[in-house]
């Protein structure tokens, strides 16, 4: 037997290689045999390949035995070997690799072992002291195992965990969970892991025996139980949610999940999703019976029914070409307290929209519709609108006269009511708009509006609001604005940084417009506020205009400092005509003179982020708007407060009632992987501010408090949550939800 010391990294093609290219003993040295790019014999197909590579190589020409040893790398096709030594059969076509031996599959898994015994194609063996390190995260070990030619893994008395096994430090550590089994097998191809006399172990505790059982490890869809979830609430009892995902294609998903209740009968959800080449889409929906209220002011006192109950909530968008999308939503609900009742939803009204729009550089268009759900104590639906169909167009012109731009704009809209007023509106509207920067570092921007109007209105009697009717039949008006905004900015250090500062004046002129004669639809809750200070109309839709001439006045300022930033603004208005305005009495825009408003922004860093906004009366400084959110902590550790508080006196619209909340929220992590979090809303509005509330100053409407724990591999999370409101058969009370998630298992 003759040795041939191959340098590192050399290169032999075995299977090409010819037993005469050895030497018998004592016979002379025989010349390197054939590197990697030397092309392989005709007869040899690229799959029947095996590259390989050590520091050192044996051949006994006897017995047709291959040994190589230190830095052993076989390779075929996408399977790969890596070993401190390796001997190889060619007779028998027997590999056995020892010495941090570690298997590569095409699927990117990874085999280690002490000692593996393969055949010559690499893909399957036998390995004693296995560990499989799986690419889509987790680990395998046994006692011993098989791997088969398909890529399937026979394990014996094997365990599986997707969880760290060394801590921060690098030192070793028990897994938060892992499931222990005497036979495990891994199917490569499908990603799928099966067990059979299986036990989980979760912090240290362990199950009795499982019945047989198989789950998922891919990032893609399978079919599949999915993790369950348990909750308590007063009126349903224990809840048990068991979600089952059948999948039917590589993009398409139907989740069943029954909701089993130990006080009432089951609810069935069904929850169906999409992706395909335009988009995606989902639809989900709840069923159930059960006993309800028709009297929501009663508070669950009168007489109930059982009845069918249910609930619709889909939503999609296809994007048909780069220009042309299509999108919708459907939220549909039997009855104005099951969302409440089965905790699925607090909303108040349920909107369902669809739209065609297409989008380019210079223009938009969208043909849209939508219609309302009401779900609030004394609201009736046949008052709620229906909107179909509206159409808006507009195009913008770059090259306008003057070198500014121009922008036109044509839009109708019909809104129809089951049992109240019909609307019908078009207008068309052009905009030019010229920007320019004088030599003094002036930044000027001349705007001229012109707007045409046509209405038509029936059953305008049903409208509660004589402000918004409007005269009934057929109306028209026209709108025509020109203004004027300068904005000078200074620039200069300050404290270390950089300050700006920019005084603003605008100045804007229309002509008496006709607002009463035509229907509000969409400009009701009107409010001043220092995002619609400067607007060329500061109504927020188009059914109102605000008709009087004005100048507005104000500066922004702000100072940007090494990890801070510091934001304010602050203006307000006069009206240059002493015409009355169709603005009520606390709308902060009433008088010839309007409120003061402002709004400032704080940033300290990742730590410290606070916005104030505030409204104060022009004559007593009162304050009539009060907005605070704030935010300070770290991405664990955090807490979060907002304040909101109208003190308008606005009597004359059902829309604009005074309030005052609070809102906190708050997380502290109190160890490296748990958490303590809460929120809480209470309504601070008394019979002072609204004559119409319930509220006494300090009506908790509802909190949550919960304790989390979040790893690598595991999420378990505790919910208290207490409702103070009792609507029909939703009661005030509270409820109790555990979640408990682990990664790569559930389906």
């Amino acid at each position: 037997m003759t040795r041939n010391d191959l340098l590192a990294g050399g290169a032999l093609w075995l299977l090409a290689a010819v037993p005469a290219a050895a030497q018998a003993p004592g016979a002379p040295v025989a010349p390197a045999m054939p590197a990697a790019s030397t092309p392989a014999p005709a007869a040899a197909t690229e799959t029947e390949q095996v590259q390989f590579s050590a520091a050192a190589l044996e051949y006994d020409t006897g017995a047709d035995i291959v040994t190589a040893t230190g830095e052993v790398r076989m390779t075929r096709g996408a399977d790969r070997l890596r070993a401190e030594r390796v001997v190889w059969n060619r007779k028998t076509g027997k590999v056995v690799a020892t010495g941090n031996v570690a298997v590569t599959d095409p699927e990117g898994d990874i085999a280690y072992g002490d000692s593996i015994e393969l055949t010559d194609t690499l893909r399957d063996g036998m390995v004693d002291n296995l560990l499989v390190v799986l690419e889509q995260g987790g680990r395998l070990a046994a006692v011993r195992g098989t791997r088969e030619p398909s890529g399937i893994y026979n394990l014996d008395h094997a365990v599986y965990s997707p969880c760290a096994v060394t801590d921060s430090d690098g030192c070793p550590k028990e897994p938060a969970w892992k499931i222990t089994a005497v036979k495990v097998t891994y199917d490569a191809d499908r990603q799928r892991v099966s067990y059979e006399g299986a036990r989980f172990h979760l912090f240290g505790l362990t199950s009795p025996s499982l019945p047989r059982f198989s789950h998922s490890i891919a990032q893609s869809n399978d079919s599949g139980l999915l993790t369950p979830s348990i909750g308590l609430t007063r009126l349903n009892g224990a809840e048990l949610v068991l979600p089952f995902n059948f999948a039917l294609g590589p993009s398409r998903s139907l989740v069943i999940a029954p909701h089993l209740f130990s006080s009432e009968v089951p609810m069935l959800e069904a929850r169906y999703s999409a992706v395909n080449e335009l988009g995606a889409y989902s639809i989900a929906g709840y069923a159930t019976s059960s006993r309800r209220s028709d009297d929501l002011s009663s508070g669950f006192v009168s007489d109930t029914t059982r009845a069918f109950r249910g609930y619709l909530d889909g939503s999609g968008r296809f994007q048909l070409d780069p220009n042309w999308s299509i999108s919708g939503s459907m939220r549909i609900v039997t009855d104005r307290t099951f969302l409440r009742r089965y905790d699925i939803s607090n909303d108040d009204r349920l909107r369902t929209t669809i739209a065609l729009e297409r989008i380019d550089t210079d223009s938009y268009f969208s043909l849209a519709g939508w219609a309302v759900q009401t779900l609030r104590v004394g609201d009736r639906q046949g008052m709620q609108p229906v909107a179909l169909p509206e159409l808006d167009y507009r195009r913008r012109i770059t090259d306008a006269p003057l070198g500014g731009v121009l922008q036109l704009q044509f839009n109708t809209l019909a809104v129809g009511r089951k049992a109240g007023q019909d609307t019908q509106r078009a207008f068309a509207s052009a905009r030019w708009d010229w920007r320019g920067v004088t030599v003094a570092g002036q930044e000027v921007t001349l705007t001229a509006y012109a707007r045409g109007d046509a209405y038509n209105s029936d059953d305008t009697v049903a409208t509660a609001v004589d402000q918004y009717r409007g005269i009934e039949g057929f109306q028209t008006r026209a709108i025509g604005a020109l203004a004027a905004d300068v904005r000078w900015p200074f620039v200069g250090e300050l404290f270390g940084g950089l300050q700006r500062f920019s005084p603003r004046v605008q100045v804007v002129a229309t002509p008496r417009t006709r607002n009463i004669q035509v229907p509000n639809e969409d400009a009701r809750a009107v409010d001043l506020e220092d995002s619609n200070l400067f607007a060329l109309n500061r109504f927020p839709g188009y059914d109102r205009w605000e008709d009087s001439s004005r100048v507005t006045y104000g500066a922004d300022w702000s100072l940007d400092l090494p990890g801070v930033a510091i934001t304010t603004n602050v203006g307000q208005s006069y009206r240059l005509n002493s015409r009355p305005s169709i603005l009520p009495d606390g709308t902060g825009l009433s008088d010839r003179f309007s409120d003061i408003v402002g709004r400032t922004n704080v940033r300290i860093g990742e730590f410290v982020t606070l916005t104030h906004r505030y409204r104060l009366d022009k004559d007593k400084f009162a304050v009539r708007r009060n907005e605070l959110d704030a935010t300070v902590g770290s991405r664990r550790t955090y807490a979060s407060v907002g304040y909101l508080r109208l003190n308008r006196d606005i009597t004359e619209l059902e829309d604009l009632q005074d309030r005052e909340e609070v809102r906190a929220g708050g997380r502290v992590a109190f160890a490296r992987f748990w958490s303590l979090w809460g929120s809480a809303v209470v309504d601070l509005t008394d019979r002072a501010e609204d004559p119409l509330s319930q509220a006494d100053g300090f009506t908790p409407i509802r909190h949550r408090l919960g304790v989390a724990y979040q790893d690598d591999c595991l999420e378990l999370g505790l919910t208290w949550k207490r409702d103070y409101r009792t609507v029909g058969d939703a009661r005030r009370g509270d409820s109790y939800l555990l979640t408990l998630s682990f990664k790569n298992l559930g389906r």
